[in-house]
């Protein structure tokens, strides 16, 4: 089979398509064909080398994914030939078969296309964890979600709107901030044009927001901090601006005695009963409506390169998933 493979840390053209051996499924493994492949700012980040790759070069990136059972390793109970399963974690989706521990794959409901599975496993349980255990959002709270037209973005503004909160969120473009209002924000602030910190204090009386969940890093820091009300929390969950310098811890007593965090997803869902939890959360709120998933990008995973080059352009918005 084919798969994409990084021999070297760089830009998207080290990404190589190229003959790669899937293996034979060991002991609680399968193998399965792949249906479906997120793409992830993640992606970028095992790419370029921000993120250490788990077992070094070579590598197939790639976290979220779905498919079709094809063979089952000795022990596997839960799962049968022909099953639709989906993963977010472990890394190795760039490739048409892969082998999987059978305990990290959920079953997909039949009421769930596998290619819109694939574009929210890793997006759907990033937006359950922060809205619901990260900081668990109630009726009447007020949030603000920086890059609100992005895949986690989308999903997190239906969700968040669903559980009762007023919804603030910054996007880059008008063309974003039109996406954003159709998929849950009250509020939506172009950050080309306006002061993000100025408009939350305008749109929350002074007061500011319970929690900013933050996926962009330097740009947003310290403003999200400002944005925050006296004992409100910063979810700090990704860096797709760069990463934020190191802080005086002091900052957050002086800006209202609040709290941060630095969450992610694979911490939340690290035992089977919470990836388990997670991932029902996720398919429930998708299949009662609250949250519909829409596929704005498809590539040839043949083309991750094309793919990851729009992504870091800011070309992309909302899911994107690569076809093997």
């Amino acid at each position: 089979m084919k798969a994409i493979v990084i021999s070297t840390h760089g830009g998207p053209e080290v990404l190589e398509w190229r003959d790669h051996e899937a293996g034979t499924p060991g002991p609680g493994e399968v193998l399965i064909r792949q249906e479906a492949v997120g793409l992830n700012f993640i992606d970028v980040y095992f790419r370029t080398g921000l993120y250490p790759a788990p077992n070094g070069l070579p590598l197939v990136p790639g976290n979220e994914g779905v498919g079709v059972v094809e063979a089952i390793g000795e022990g596997v109970t839960a799962l049968k030939i022909g099953d639709r399963v989906a993963y977010a974690g472990p890394i190795g989706a760039y490739a048409q078969q892969r082998v999987i521990a059978a305990d990290r794959l959920v079953k997909v409901p039949d009421g769930i296309a596998l290619d819109v599975a694939a574009s929210m496993m890793l997006k759907g349980m990033t937006a359950e964890y922060l809205l619901r255990r990260t900081f668990e959002v109630k009726p009447g709270d007020t949030i603000l979600f920086h890059a609100a037209a992005g895949g986690v973005g989308l999903i997190a503004g239906q969700w968040a709107k669903a559980l009762g909160a007023t919804v603030i969120g910054t996007v880059g473009s008008a063309e974003k901030a039109k996406l954003a209002s159709a998929n849950g924000y009250d509020h939506v602030i172009n950050y080309r044009e306006e002061d993000f910190v100025s408009r939350v204090k305008d749109i929350t009386g002074g007061k500011g927001v319970d929690v900013v969940y933050d996926s962009v890093g330097k740009d947003t820091f310290p403003g999200s901090l400002d944005c925050l009300r006296p004992r409100g929390m910063w979810a700090s969950f990704g860096q797709s601006s760069g990463p934020i310098d190191p802080i005086n811890i002091g900052i957050l007593s002086q800006k209202g005695s609040l709290y941060a965090t630095r969450p992610t997803l694979f911490t939340y869902i690290a035992s089977r009963a919470e990836l388990e939890a997670s991932a029902s959360a996720l398919f429930d709120v998708v299949v009662k409506g609250d949250v519909k998933i829409e596929i704005n990008q498809r590539y040839p995973l043949a083309e991750a390169a094309r793919a990851h080059s729009d992504l870091e352009a800011r070309k992309t918005s909302g899911t994107t998933v690569l076809l093997p």
